[in-house]
């Protein structure tokens, strides 16, 4: 059951959430070893701090808590749900799958296919809501060649992301920062933590790929911030 907006997501939901980013990885995302377009990358950031955590499978662990903070309850507004984004800068404009939960608990992610979509992860908050939303996306496949965000690396501060909504609204976000994280190292405060404002987080997977486990090393992920909001 999809929890109502304008509530924070659960300890288990982001949880559930940082597994899909694993199944994006080792599962949907399979690229062909020859032949292999690269995805541009982001400036790393300089001060990204080096991981003495063995590799890992297993996406990130949560927060310890996902629980709003009461300010962030009281200026909390429902806003209505995504239906579409695009992104000038990097020619993308996709339809919004709704993401929820699969019956083993992970993260429902957006299918491999000709007609590639991204996905909103619709138990955490709406664009435009107080609180990180969450727009996934492969970056590409063997069968399918570049995926929706397979040039998310190459956005830069200052370019925006435009997410439609069903009452006729857009929810226009300004780019901050794009940063490349190991898998093993992934920033899940900074990712998913309790913002003051309403912010955008856009995932994808990245970095070199290990042929030997078929898995990107790397997540992409485009932070961004709500600039205004355009009525019907």
């Amino acid at each position: 059951m999809t929890e109502p907006r304008g509530r924070r997501p659960s300890t288990r939901t982001w949880t559930a959430l940082a597994v899909a980013l694993a199944i994006v990885a080792l599962v949907a995302v399979v690229v062909a070893v020859t032949g292999q377009q690269e995805a541009p990358r982001p400036a790393p950031s300089a001060d990204r701090a080096e991981s003495s955590a063995p590799p890992s499978t297993v996406a990130p662990p949560a927060p310890s808590s996902a629980a709003p903070s009461a300010a962030a309850e009281t200026v909390a507004q429902p806003v209505a749900a995504p239906v579409a984004v695009s992104i000038p800068a990097i020619d993308v404009s996709s339809d919004l799958l709704r993401l929820g939960l699969n019956d083993d608990g992970t993260v429902e992610v957006p299918p491999l296919g000709p007609d590639d979509q991204a996905g909103w992860y619709e138990r955490g908050p709406a664009p435009g809501a107080i609180g990180p939303a969450v727009l996934l996306g492969h970056v590409d496949s063997a069968e399918h060649g570049p995926g929706v965000f397979f040039d998310l690396g190459g956005l830069q501060p200052g370019d925006e992301v435009r997410v439609d909504r069903e009452d006729g609204t857009t929810a226009v976000f300004a780019v901050d920062r794009v940063e490349t994280h190991p898998k093993d190292d992934f920033p899940t405060i900074a990712a998913y933590g309790d913002t003051p404002d309403a912010q955008l987080r856009l995932i994808t997977c990245g970095g070199d790929f290990d042929s030997s486990v078929r898995s990107y090393e790397d997540n992409v992920i485009a932070f961004a911030t709500l600039v205004r909001t355009e009525p019907a």
